[in-house]
């Protein structure tokens, strides 16, 4: 009988865990065809092939380790657009609440910014990174096990938006912890 209830909870919670990330392909979905934005969906098959290059340096390594671990990667961007704002607040409704945490809020000037994260088994599953500006719009989910500083790094080294703010979201969770200390 215990057996069979444990089951069924981590049955129950499996499948509330694929709505949640559900929430977001749905958002993808609805948009996908749409042909005023510019769509990117890198396979988990992709990534595992980046991992068998070789690294010359220690820091190409460590890049292709993080790349290893990666899932996927989507992205959803739409720009010179008067929508974004209503776009930005519609992705917005669709983060599950009391799924993702939110790390990180960025206001410049005409762009609003944020970033959250799914954790399961104290490390990062799920990244999701929402921007709203006055004429542009962008989502991204990136998926499997995430280094934040890595991916950062990473962010920097490919030139995709956001991404290079990463960095800040490591330094702000280790800020939490040693208050958490103190």
């Amino acid at each position: 009988m215990k057996k069979s209830m444990i089951v069924v909870v981590m049955l129950v919670m499996s499948v509330m865990a694929q709505a949640q990330h559900d929430a977001i392909a749905k958002f993808f979905s609805k948009y996908q065809n749409d042909e005023s934005f510019s769509q990117v969906n890198i396979s988990g098959k992709m990534f595992s092939m980046m991992a068998n290059l070789d690294g010359n340096t220690p820091e190409e390594k460590t890049m292709i380790s993080a790349i290893s671990k990666i899932k996927g990667l989507k992205i959803l961007k739409r720009d010179e657009t008067r929508a974004s704002r209503d776009l930005y607040k519609e992705a917005m409704s669709m983060i599950p609440t009391g799924e993702f945490e939110e790390l990180m809020t960025i206001r410049d000037k005409d762009k609003d910014m944020k970033f959250y994260t799914k954790e399961s088994g104290g490390k990062i599953s799920e990244l999701v990174m929402i921007m709203g500006g006055n004429d542009e719009f962008m989502l991204m989910t990136l998926f499997g096990e995430i280094d934040l500083k890595e991916m950062g790094k990473i962010g920097r080294s490919v030139n995709i938006d956001g991404l290079q703010n990463l960095d800040k979201i490591k330094d702000k969770q280790k800020g939490k912890e040693k208050e958490g200390k103190n």
